[in-house]
């Protein structure tokens, strides 16, 4: 009897003890979430050589090209292409026109995207495209490479096609066989009326991009 006694006791106690007893805090860890990348690489596509300046296939260059030009910006040859800086609002664009013609464009994207640590998602490539009509803006997340050689080897070196691509219009207004003549072949008179218009439109989605964010980017410039 006296045994029980004592072990009921002793239970109750414990019981006691425990209720008395401060619940554990259980601290969370510091909070290690990187601050959010305020750099942004703008990558051109388009060939070097004189021959390639005012093609349609160089769109890429030429988009860069006019916003160095409106911010008095100056491009560098560096290693695999020409690079410019642009500082707006807190964010250092990085605009990159790779010098290793149109289908290697991935190795020069692949470097500077590593050598500044910039992540996938602040990544815009400018691309001539011929579905879509001339100076047509179309901007997506992600893609297939659309049989356009530079995004295909874009693709293949970062091993994705989870980047944006600002794709800008040429149209398809050739005839069979000559798409490459076409592609390659200078504006017409009329596209060089209109290009500076769509060059400083071209300007403004970068900016966007890199300030504004991918999906108001998309909302305020595509189909424009």
């Amino acid at each position: 009897m006296i045994k029980w006694i004592t072990k009921l006791f002793s239970s109750t106690q414990k019981e006691e003890n425990t209720d008395n007893r401060k619940p554990e805090v259980h601290e969370h860890p510091k909070n290690n979430i990187e601050s959010v990348s305020k750099k942004y690489l703008i990558v051109g596509l388009g060939n070097i050589g004189a021959e390639y300046v005012n093609t349609r296939h160089n769109i890429g260059f030429k988009v860069l090209d006019f916003l160095a030009k409106k911010e008095s910006l100056s491009f560098e040859t560096v290693k695999l292409g020409a690079l410019a800086e642009y500082k707006f609002k807190g964010r250092t664009f990085f605009l990159l026109k790779p010098n290793t013609y149109m289908n290697l464009s991935g190795k020069a994207v692949k470097y500077w995207m590593d050598k500044e640590n910039i992540p996938l998602e602040n990544i815009l490539v400018i691309t001539d495209d011929l579905n879509l009509s001339f100076g047509t803006i179309r901007i997506k997340p992600k893609g297939s490479d659309g049989g356009h050689n530079g995004l295909k080897n874009i693709n293949l070196v970062l091993n994705t096609q989870q980047y944006t691509r600002f794709r800008f219009g040429i149209s398809d207004q050739f005839k069979k066989g000559q798409q490459i003549d076409y592609v390659l072949g200078d504006w017409d008179e009329e596209e060089k009326a209109k290009l500076p218009e769509r060059l400083e439109v071209s300007s403004e989605i970068i900016k966007t991009f890199g300030t504004a964010g991918l999906e108001n980017t998309m909302t305020t410039f595509n189909g424009k």
